[in-house]
């Protein structure tokens, strides 16, 4: 990669900057330090601890961050709301904290209103279906609060949404999984479709009347983890005007290391850690499996030709980029932290993408995607009220 390529990359991320899907700050924060900004400044080089600070951010071109709000799948009911709650509460209190670099953002028109004023516009996603704890109503504050997407599971299913990486139960959705997505297309609440079987991928496309999104999920074609999107699941996205934004981590873009990650998972809960957990001392954890066992290492080429594919596959209106960063252990080379999006960028102008193909890519289908389910919101609230169904009274 030439220093002429970067600097090219840089000038279109000061034009158009990245939207970034996916980033697990708020859960970080949440285990490090307990919400603690002054225990953890972001205004500070927060190098060696997290990938994120607002310095990198700045480095990185980021223009739009959707922080994920996510709580653990394993936890279930009022905990798995309560902890919710607390985590959109950090969001409010991160951008209150840092007022000339955050601006909270609600729409479309929030984002391209920060842009303009130098800030980063912070949005907020709920990663999992259990955060609403099968209440329509939970998910109806959940969007007060300013939430504007649920991925519909995590790691394992909820009564009414089948996750990639657990056992089928529902077939996709239930009925009542069916009235989640129709009350989040009537809130302008975007359907996440990342973590989700691909059973219920294809069912959310048929239900959806706005634009659904997979917030940090790669091509399947070309690293086979049931986590990425499978391509008949991505041709569909023109026709329903969606967006699949490419994460980073590794064991979902390097077909090498998903045995890897398998067994350092296992490594992990042998020492008495999460294998998602990102701590201090699980890291350590990590790096002293690491050291016994080296790691197959991807890179920003690696993103790219997922990038390629899905762009091939779904075409160049509905690719983005969630990355995933401190929600995971390990990233590519070159992509190490949240200032590392002008190396993907400079990478895609050396394969002879164009400048506005990738601002494209970085900005412009992001919020066009939220711009669009707004107009669908707005529509469907004209034409019926808020749903008071419940799962019992749909599923039985």
């Amino acid at each position: 990669m030439t220093p002429e390529l970067l600097d090219r990359a840089r000038a279109v991320l000061r034009e158009t900057p990245v939207v970034d899907g996916h980033n697990d700050l708020p859960w970080a924060m949440r285990a490090q330090a307990g919400y603690d900004l002054d225990a953890i400044d972001l205004a500070a080089d927060q190098s060696g601890r997290l990938h994120t600070d607002l310095a990198r951010l700045r480095a990185g071109g980021v223009g739009a961050q959707f922080w994920s709000v996510y709580v653990r799948s394993d936890w279930a009911g009022d905990h798995a709301v309560s902890a919710t709650l607390e985590q959109i509460d950090f969001v409010h209190a991160l951008t209150a904290r840092y007022p000339d670099v955050l601006r909270l953002a609600l729409t479309a028109d929030d984002m391209e209103a920060a842009r303009a004023e130098g800030r980063i516009a912070s949005l907020m996603g709920a990663e999992g279906g259990h955060s609403i704890d099968s209440s329509l109503a939970t998910l109806r504050a959940l969007h007060t609060l300013g939430v504007r997407y649920l991925t519909l599971t995590h790691n394992d299913n909820v009564p009414w949404a089948d996750s990639a990486t657990d056992e089928p139960a529902a077939g996709g959705l239930t009925a009542f999984g069916e009235e989640v997505v129709r009350e989040m297309n009537r809130l302008g609440m975007l359907v996440d479709l990342s973590h989700v079987s691909a059973d219920t991928m294809r069912a959310a496309l048929r239900v959806s009347e706005a634009p659904v999104v997979f917030s940090h999920s790669s091509a399947r074609a070309v690293c086979d983890h049931p986590r990425n999107i499978p391509d008949d699941v991505l041709a569909q996205l023109p026709a329903n005007g969606g967006l699949a934004m490419a994460t980073f981590v590794p064991k979902f873009v390097l077909p090498a290391a998903i045995e890897w990650t398998l067994a350092a998972d296992g490594n992990m809960r042998a020492h008495g850690f999460h294998p998602l957990e990102t701590t201090p001392a699980a890291m350590e954890c990590q790096r002293a499996y690491e050291a016994g066992h080296p790691r197959p290492v991807a890179t920003a080429a690696t993103v790219a030709d997922h990038l390629d594919h899905m762009r091939e596959v779904a075409g160049i209106d509905h690719i983005g980029i969630g990355g995933d960063y401190d929600g995971t252990a390990f990233v590519p080379a070159g992509l190490d932290d949240v200032s590392g999006y002008p190396h993907l960028i400079a990478e895609l102008l050396g394969r002879a993408w164009s400048e506005a193909d990738v601002s494209k890519l970085a900005w412009h289908n992001a919020v066009r995607v939220l711009r669009d389910a707004e107009g669908v919101a707005a529509r469907l609230r004209a034409e019926r009220p808020a749903s008071i169904a419940t799962l019992a009274g749909l599923d039985g």
